[in-house]
C-alpha cells in the first residue's frame, strides 16, 4: 500500500512538474497547459492507480476526440451533437467500466469531466471580465491624465507658447 501511495505521489508530482515546466515556457502553449492541469485533476478525482492511469488515458483521449468530432459534424444542430454525444458516452461507458472496475466510478468519469469544463469556462470568463475591467481602468486614467496636461509647450528657443485644448 505504501509503495502505491509513492508511486501515485511520483505520478502527480510528474504531472504538476510538467504544468510548470510549460508554464514557464514563453511559447503560449496554453492548451497544453489546460490538458497537463485536467489530467492530473481527473487523475485525483477517480483516485487512479498508476496502472489504471496508464489504461485509462488512451480510452478517455478517443472518447474526448470523439465529442470534438461530433461538435464538427453538427456545429448548428445542438439536438444532432447533443444525440450522438449520448451514444458516445453509452459507447464509452463499457470501456471505461473495463478499466475502472465499477458502475459508480465510471459514471464519475463524466461527472468530472463536466465539472472541470464548467471550472475553466467560469475561470476564462472570469479572466476576460478582468482584463475588460483593467483595461477601462487604465484608460480612464490615461484620459484623466490627458486631462491634467498643461496647455503650454515649451519651445525650442525658451518661449512659452500657449496650445490650445483638443475638442
Amino acid at each position: 500500500m505504501k509503495k502505491m501511495k509513492k508511486i501515485y505521489a511520483l505520478l502527480l508530482f510528474l504531472f504538476f512538474h510538467s504544468y510548470f515546466c510549460h508554464a514557464q515556457s514563453s511559447n503560449g502553449d496554453d492548451e497544453n497547459r489546460v490538458e497537463v492541469v485536467k489530467m492530473a485533476y481527473i487523475t485525483r478525482e477517480l483516485n487512479l492507480t498508476p496502472q489504471e492511469a496508464q489504461n485509462f488515458w488512451p480510452v478517455y483521449n478517443n472518447y474526448v476526440n470523439e465529442i470534438k468530432q461530433a461538435r464538427s459534424q453538427y456545429p448548428n444542430d445542438e439536438v444532432r451533437f447533443e444525440k450522438k454525444v449520448v451514444e458516445i458516452k453509452e459507447h464509452y461507458q463499457n470501456n471505461f467500466q473495463k478499466v475502472l472496475g465499477n458502475n459508480q466510478r465510471t459514471n464519475k468519469v463524466y461527472t468530472i469531466d463536466r465539472q472541470f469544463n464548467n471550472t475553466l469556462r467560469n475561470e476564462i470568463k472570469n479572466r476576460q471580465q478582468n482584463r475588460t475591467q483593467n483595461f477601462q481602468q487604465q484608460q480612464g486614467q490615461q484620459k484623466q491624465n490627458n486631462n491634467n496636461v498643461p496647455n503650454k509647450v515649451k519651445r525650442g528657443n525658451g518661449t512659452i507658447k500657449r496650445q490650445r485644448p483638443p475638442l
